[in-house]
């Protein structure tokens, strides 16, 4: 069974940037279908003891994804989802990047680039303040 492993990968496989309130988890090389219970208790001991909004699912060990990989990786972001927590995924491989195009689950298991900045909230709709108006200038032309 694939089993959580608290330890930083490998020399040559590089550490994902987290986010401040994010934990790291490495899962793989293979998953089965008997693994997706284990792993998804796994998961819920990690978050239990963690205050973290994202788990970063370091996936790069999965040098063969198929169909179960998809299916736990969908279900592990399900159980985050339902204790108010996220999943991103990590060092995902081409195969496993077309797999998620594939199947439309891009949105459901976004892919963590490791960027030092990311938008937590959405933009506030506002109305427009009273008395401003737009104006076009005939000459620019761009207007």
């Amino acid at each position: 069974m694939p089993a959580h492993d608290p330890r930083p990968p490998p020399a040559g496989d590089p550490e994902p940037s987290a986010p401040a309130s994010a934990a790291v988890w490495w899962i793989g090389p293979a998953i089965t279908r008997a693994d997706i219970p284990g792993l998804c208790q796994q998961l819920a001991v990690l978050l239990h003891h963690s205050d973290a909004a994202v788990v970063i699912c370091h996936v790069g060990a999965i040098t063969d994804p198929d169909v179960v990989t998809i299916e736990a990786l969908a279900r592990l972001q399900l159980a985050a989802r339902r204790l108010g927590r996220r999943i991103r995924l990590s060092g995902a491989g081409d195969q496993l990047r077309e797999l998620l195009a594939v199947t439309g689950l891009c949105d459901v298991l976004p892919l963590h680039e490791g960027l030092p900045l990311e938008s937590w909230w959405q933009t506030e709709q506002r109305e427009q303040a009273l008395g401003v108006e737009e104006r076009v200038d005939r000459d620019d032309p761009a207007g």
